[in-house]
């Protein structure tokens, strides 16, 4: 479908196929009981939120253990690590590459690629043009006068240079044509305003009418009440073969916390360094590595990559309990895991 209300289930392409297996019991599926106890914190990407929180009771039951989450654009949530000297035992981004350039090897040892996502468009019922919007002229209706187009803090969240990415990618040649000229991805760029940092703030200013359409993950249009469109495949950053990435590439954000380049989405989890309960971490990655974390995943719209992959290079500093569920590559496709 090009035009569509949530259904809560995704409709995108993958880096990797769905499992069909639901998820059995929390005990029976993972070796997380026993032992440990205590507490933990989490840094995460704010599109990590809905996962996380649908996990976390269940978590806590079989572990003991008292889960503190912060929920942050994953910029933000990895600079609290890197830059301003606070403690986490897990660090969950939507940009895998936050944690393979920034925080490995200073700050980490290693990290799992484990889920994916895509770039969508959500608006109202009412919002200008709602009546005409579909996939096949989205670029049309948000370059219309009365439109106001919001996304995240680019600085601050993936989200937000991924939805600058998704507009120029609009504007530049892929297999032999483009969806619209510089023109108009002037005009959509004119249309585009930053109210947030995190785009889980986005939906209420687009329900409370301070916004008419707004760009963020598929993931959250997906599980949301209101009407949402499909971006195509090459603005979408859904993707993960050559031909695609070497596309995406041409997409170029800078900003106050460095230039980002386009590439397919894949998020990045690990047990940063300064863990102070690092055992507790590694049960929440291995959760999320193994079927009912998966199982989470799909409910909410993203997409769990099986197995999870780990760089080859730092696959000896993997805990046990993750590399059960995980797989060692030097790359996951066109995407390049191990540092250079």
């Amino acid at each position: 479908m090009q035009k569509q209300r949530s259904t809560g289930t995704s409709r995108r392409a993958f880096l990797t196929a769905a499992g069909a297996t639901a998820a059995a019991g929390l005990a029976g599926c993972t070796s997380l009981g026993g032992g440990g106890g205590g507490t933990m914190t989490i840094f995460h990407a704010g599109s990590l939120a809905p996962p996380f929180s649908s996990a976390e009771p269940d978590f806590e039951d079989e572990t003991g253990i008292d889960v503190t989450r912060e929920a942050k654009g994953s910029v933000a949530s990895t600079k609290k690590i890197t830059q301003q000297g606070k403690s986490a035992d897990v660090l969950g981004v939507s940009d895998f590459r936050l944690i393979r350039d920034r925080v490995v090897p200073d700050y980490g040892e290693w990290y799992a690629v484990f889920t994916t996502n895509a770039m969508s468009i959500q608006y109202r019922e009412d919002s200008p043009g709602a009546d005409d919007i579909e996939q096949g002229n989205w670029w049309e209706v948000l370059a219309r006068d009365d439109v106001t187009i919001g996304h995240s803090d680019p600085a601050v969240d993936p989200g937000g240079y991924r939805a600058v990415m998704s507009q120029q990618l609009g504007a530049v040649e892929f297999d032999g044509s483009k969806l619209y000229d510089q023109s108009t991805y002037e005009k959509l760029r004119e249309n585009s305003t930053v109210p947030t940092g995190t785009e889980t703030n986005l939906e209420g200013q687009l329900k409370s009418g301070k916004l008419d359409y707004v760009f963020y993950y598929q993931s959250i249009s997906s599980s949301s009440d209101l009407p949402y469109v499909d971006l195509q495949s090459q603005v979408d950053l859904s993707k993960a073969t050559s031909t695609y990435a070497k596309h995406y590439a041409k997409a170029e954000v800078e900003t106050s916390s460095g230039t980002f380049v386009g590439a397919p989405i894949a998020y990045g989890i690990t047990v940063p360094g300064v863990a102070n309960n690092p055992e507790a971490g590694a049960k929440w990655v291995e959760y999320f590595a193994s079927d009912p974390g998966r199982q989470v995943l799909k409910e909410k719209g993203l997409q769990p990559v099986e197995p999870v992959v780990v760089p080859s290079g730092g696959e000896d500093a993997v805990p046990d309990r993750v590399m059960e569920h995980a797989e060692a590559k030097g790359s996951l496709g066109p995407l390049r895991l191990d540092q250079q």
